[in-house]
């Protein structure tokens, strides 16, 4: 094995680093000194996909190649170039190249399954005039590229690229336990991973019988490992209106309580008690709201973690609806203690109240659940 030239390794390294210009220029001098150094080529086509230069990178890839036509390291990355300068449709040829001359390596395989992938989905969609694909057509179409990647897999069990177009594939063609379980290969290989901690994430969050604060928990769990992930930022937010939006059914409770306990609504068999109630009477209905609004929200808030509690506080401020939501808790649960707590002579003003707090809070109830965006 030939030793690697010193001005490569150095080159290797400042690419580690992500100090990209500084490695070009290593390298160009390298190139003026040996302009038929493959190794230094590639490397250079290497730095310019690193600063989002497909187009570079080619030029690159091809002068690389006219030295050595079948250099692996050329013809991957001439394969990565075209890719990233939407050039999966002719991709095709160069990856199989890079098959046969390395057979045993698995990313090829499974950038060529997902060429392979992208391209029967693009013809069945043009040949058939459809508009939208259901699961069986995807599935049917992509059985050439999911027995690729199954390639890929088995010749790198390790490559979490592999895993992630079988995962792709799988997901598309509707089969979601394969898919479930290549989500979990890859967060075995990748704890971080970002796109399958967001697709566990959210099948978690939106399984049946999970609450607004445990899915409030799984959002920001998700976002304390990508920070900066839109995606998981706005089901946060969506979990947290959800919560927020409970605290309107807690006061809607306390003015139904209210009322009951006054007997707003008298019948035969439930005749309005002598007013003003006593005041042990008044008070207990009080005890009973704040037992409503400490079982039901502030001990529910304060068993969140905290940063589910920071982003109950960040929506309140960013958000105009989170506050109007609160606003209306707030309101209806004054109304009920407007109406329980002063001693009422007369029903009149108690079912201005009853209804002031409960119209209001209950009309938008059912209508603002994607007010959050």
């Amino acid at each position: 094995m030939t030793t690697p030239h010193p001005v490569l390794e150095q080159a290797a390294a400042l690419l580690d680093f992500e100090r990209y210009d500084q490695a070009r220029a290593l390298l160009s001098g390298r190139l003026a000194e040996d302009p038929e150094d493959v190794r230094a080529w590639v490397m250079l086509g290497h730095c310019h996909l690193a600063a989002e230069e497909p187009k570079r990178a080619l030029e690159v890839s091809a002068e690389a190649l006219k030295l050595a036509p079948e250099d692996y390291g050329a013809l991957m990355l001439r394969a990565h170039a075209m890719t990233r300068d939407e050039g999966w449709r002719t991709v095709e040829p160069v990856l199989r190249e890079a098959i046969r001359i390395a057979p045993e390596e698995p990313v090829p395989r499974a950038m060529l399954a997902d060429a392979v992938f992208r391209e029967a989905v693009i013809q069945y969609a043009r040949t058939s005039g459809v508009t939208r694909l259901e699961f069986s057509d995807i599935d049917r179409v992509s059985r050439e590229a999911a027995e690729i990647a199954m390639q890929a897999l088995r010749l790198g069990p390790e490559s979490v690229y592999a895993h992630e177009v079988a995962q792709r594939i799988a997901s598309l063609s509707g089969n979601g336990t394969v898919a479930d379980q290549l989500d979990e290969a890859i967060l075995r290989l990748d704890p971080h991973h970002h796109e399958a901690l967001a697709r566990r994430t959210e099948k978690a969050a939106k399984a049946p019988g999970v609450h607004a604060a445990r899915a409030t928990e799984l959002y920001a769990d998700a976002l304390s490992s990508h920070p900066d992930s839109p995606q998981m930022r706005q089901r946060l937010d969506h979990a947290t209106y959800r919560l927020l939006r409970g605290t309107r059914w807690l006061a809607v409770l306390c003015v139904v309580v209210a009322g009951g306990m006054i007997n707003l609504f008298p019948s035969d068999d439930g005749p309005v008690p002598e007013l003003p109630l006593p005041i042990g009477r008044r008070l207990w209905c009080v005890v009973v709201m704040a037992a409503i609004w400490g079982f039901g929200a502030w001990r529910r808030y304060r068993k969140l973690r905290a940063g589910a509690q920071l982003n109950v506080r960040s929506l309140i401020r960013r958000r105009l609806w989170a506050r109007v939501v609160l606003a209306q808790s707030a309101w209806a649960t004054t109304c009920a203690l407007l109406i329980a707590a002063p001693p009422w002579s007369g029903l009149g003003v108690p079912r201005i109240l009853f209804w002031a707090g409960l119209l209001p809070t209950a009309a938008t109830l059912w209508f603002d659940r994607n007010r959050i965006r």
